[in-house]
């Protein structure tokens, strides 16, 4: 992969990162629920997912998932019955009484690295446009005439690398101010409300808009 190339993909990613959607709503939950450097867990889940989709589309299935509407209803359907689970789930959590600390692990309940990295694997896996996005964005990057492997290591290297950074550096960063509102059980509940709500936005997105 040449500079100039190399340049334009990470140009892309950055761009891609950015725009907001279940994985930063996962992302800014986290932090507020469990503290900055702990948000990170459900942010390695994500990449996972990313790899994933990578991998698919590397195999060609992406292409049968893009070319078959029962493939890709029920890949769309799923991933927004999740997101509503997960809504839901945040919006009936009861919150618990914390402590007038400003340390991460009294934010709320600790939830274990592998929950929060199942989570937000399922968060990113689920979503079948992403799958189509990717069939459509990776090859402007890979050429034909040269070895496929190496290029999409380059290529999912940059990806997860620049994800990692936005979503930690900038969505994880972006919940902090908010963070005085887990003090009480009252600032708690409107979070997880404002937060269960916009994963069911997500959802809702997911199935009607095509």
């Amino acid at each position: 992969m040449s500079l100039a190339v190399w340049f334009s993909l990470l140009t892309a990613s950055v761009v891609i990162s950015f725009t907001p959607g279940a994985g930063a709503i996962n992302t800014m939950s986290n932090a507020l629920n469990h503290g900055w450097r702990r948000s990170i867990w459900g942010i390695i889940g994500q990449q996972l997912a990313l790899i994933v989709h990578v991998a698919i589309v590397a195999a060609g299935v992406g292409l049968l998932v893009s070319r078959s509407e029962v493939l890709f209803n029920g890949i769309r359907y799923a991933g927004a019955a999740y997101l509503v689970y997960l809504g839901i789930r945040l919006i009936l959590t009861t919150p618990p009484a914390v402590e007038p600390d400003d340390t991460d692990d009294l934010l709320a309940p600790r939830e274990g690295h592998w929950s929060m990295i199942r989570r937000g694997f399922w968060v990113n896996l689920l979503n079948p446009k992403a799958i189509v996005f990717f069939l459509a964005f990776i090859p402007q990057f890979i050429r034909l005439d040269e070895p496929p492997i190496p290029q999409y290591l380059v290529l999912i290297t940059t990806v997860i690398i620049v994800d990692v950074i936005v979503m930690w550096g900038f969505f994880a960063a972006a919940a902090g101010p908010f963070r005085r509102l887990t003090r009480s059980p009252r600032g708690q509940r409107t979070l997880n409300m404002v937060f269960g709500a916009l994963f069911i936005g997500v959802a809702a997105l997911l199935v009607f808009l095509h």
